[in-house]
């Protein structure tokens, strides 16, 4: 390629600057760029467009850049940052959605122009209480002040500062740039910079032991999540996936939800937007986006930004566990991400691995799952993060690449099943190719809470949903009616607890949410009446009269009793037992 006469590069020595010599897509190399490290951020051409060193050569840098390149030629100015990839961090992310970078879209237009969002802050005061006084002697991650928001927020001292404190800002309103605090010497203001690609340090790390509540049954009772887990949801197109990660943004009792829409649709991210917008907040009383950070890196925003949302999100779900709070990271859908590595990694020319996608995608995917965890920070506090990835695996194909190692990296499966979906049954959670690695810490969680028959509920559950899919097939071939008394009873108790318990309507106002004492209602409920068919059956009783039993009461106490009450389901439960009485 012939670079125009003034941008010709020139042996050394030469006067000529950093400039563009490739562009190739997301793709850019430049020269002349002395002192450039790995990620480091680079300003491409005179639209400044943002962009990270992935390689280096010799004294050509590969650049993969982060915005649209069209316009962009050799011989355009390159400018080095001298720094990583970084994203700014202060309280007022909470209520904002911003791009991958965490620039913030609110005054972005109806669409992305070179440059991107601006990303100055929105210059509103925050309400700041200083905690320490002048003269305070201080170690990284103490608390300095408090920042009063839809959850309690602190100023910390950075990572890697201590000393004394020489000055302290008065209580009031401050920006984002204000200095609340100089500590030997360095000043610290509301907000903060740090690179996305590298974990915020902590004290040490904790075995997971508190559970995730997240209000879908099937979920909270089956395969349930720790603090600080992992957790991989992959479906195939129409299984539910995007509702179901909406749901637990809607009602998981964490302090911060992180949502990033990592390559998925537009009117998907708008839908989140406006329904986060519109809930009311139970902890809070407020609106539930008021604790809610949105990443937005739609299908037709730039392809590699994706690459970086990922890491910007748990970026800033650890600057908000390093206050205390628990934070849940759900990124939607971690199999786009992979395809930007991929087509990125085709530009380059590094040798494919299984199905195009680079050697490295494994570490990737597990470098980010890493970085959950419940942990002591460098303050002494306990905070979590637990990261929730959607696969996308085509056509349904568990065994593609993605897919097969995401499962490798995470503590629980909530593989999503089509016929489930089909048959309109929220959430499609398959009981039997989904798992959990957290279930013994979870138990004793609930039996330290004063629940100990958690564990015998949720075993004897999939034991009789295992029994009932066995079955299955033989219904299928011989019809119900073949079979023993007995095994009559396990095909109606699998309906029972199917269309009962872990069923939900995740637009009814009673049954989008449970609670744990609900969804304990509702099991034990449904376990009494199929402890009871069995002593019919047992007793000399037709099994076609106990079918013939209209459980109907049953199966709609899960819409007749609000998210919280167990009155309306005992009160069901004894109304079919009322009924078995009267079979013979």
């Amino acid at each position: 390629m012939t670079l125009p006469s003034a941008a010709r590069r020139r042996g050394p020595g030469g006067d000529v600057p950093a400039h563009v010599l490739r562009v190739a897509g997301p793709l850019v190399e430049i020269v002349r760029a002395p002192g450039v490290a790995m990620h480091d951020m680079v300003l491409l051409g005179e639209e400044r467009l943002p962009g990270e060193v992935v390689a280096i050569e010799g004294d050509v840098v590969t650049v993969q850049a982060y915005e649209y390149t069209g316009g962009l030629a050799p011989g355009h100015p390159a400018r080095p940052r001298g720094g990583p990839l970084a994203v700014r961090l202060g309280p007022g992310l909470l209520g904002g959605v911003f791009d991958g970078l965490l620039r913030p879209l609110a005054r972005a237009g109806d669409m992305l122009l070179p440059g991107g969002p601006g990303t100055e802050p929105d210059g509103r005061g925050r309400p700041f209480t200083p905690r320490v006084a002048e003269g305070t002697r201080v170690a990284a991650g103490d608390v300095l002040g408090d920042i009063a928001a839809a959850v309690p927020l602190r100023v910390l001292v950075p990572p890697g500062r201590s000393g004394v404190v020489t000055r302290v800002a008065p209580a009031g309103h401050h920006s984002e740039d204000t200095v609340v605090a100089v500590v030997d010497g360095h000043e610290v203001p509301l907000a903060q910079s740090w690179p996305v690609r590298r974990p915020r340090p902590v004290r040490e790390r904790l075995p997971a032991g508190r559970p995730l509540h997240t209000g879908q049954r099937a979920v909270d009772l089956l395969f349930p999540v720790a603090r600080g887990g992992t957790v991989a949801v992959p479906g195939g197109f129409g299984t539910g996936k995007t509702m179901l990660l909406q749901q637990i943004a809607k009602w998981c009792d964490v302090d911060v939800i992180v949502y990033v829409g990592c390559g998925e649709r537009g009117n998907e991210m708008a839908d989140v937007i406006e329904e986060l917008s519109e809930l009311t907040d139970p902890r809070t009383g407020g609106r539930l986006a008021d604790r809610t950070v949105t990443i937005a890196n739609t299908s037709n925003m730039p392809m590699m930004a994706r690459e970086a949302s990922v890491h910007t999100g748990t970026t800033v779900a650890e600057y908000f566990r390093d206050m205390g709070l628990d934070v849940v990271v759900i990124a939607d859908s971690t199999s786009r991400w992979a395809e930007a590595l991929r087509e990125f990694a085709s530009r380059m020319g590094e040798l494919p691995a299984e199905e195009g996608y680079p050697a490295r995608l494994a570490s990737e995917l597990a470098a980010f799952y890493e970085r959950a965890a419940t942990v002591r920070t460098l303050g002494g506090s306990t905070g979590s993060v637990t990261v929730i990835g959607a696969v996308s695996p085509p056509g349904g194909d568990r065994t593609e690449p993605v897919t097969a190692h995401t499962e490798r990296f995470v503590r629980c499966l909530w593989s999503l099943d089509r016929d489930l979906a089909y048959a309109r049954h929220y959430p499609a959670v398959s009981w039997a190719e989904s798992f959990s690695r957290d279930t013994a810490a979870v138990a004793a969680a609930h039996a330290r809470a004063g629940d100990p028959r958690w564990a015998e509920r949720r075993a004897r559950v999939a034991g009789l949903l295992a029994e009932a899919d066995r079955l299955a097939d033989l219904v299928e071939l011989v019809g119900v009616t073949a079979l023993p008394p007995r095994e009559r009873v396990s095909v109606l108790a699998g309906r029972l607890l199917r269309e009962g318990a872990l069923q939900q309507n995740a637009l009814s106002p009673s049954d989008a949410y449970s609670t744990p004492g609900k969804t304990a209602a509702l099991v034990e409920a449904v376990l009494t009446v199929v402890d009871r068919c069995v002593e019919l059956v047992d007793s000399g009783v037709r099994a076609d009269a106990v079918e013939a039993v209209d459980f109907t009461p049953l199966l709609r106490a899960r819409e007749d009793a609000g998210p919280g009450e167990s009155a309306p389901v005992e009160a069901a439960r004894d109304t079919v037992l009322e009924r078995l009485g009267g079979t013979r």
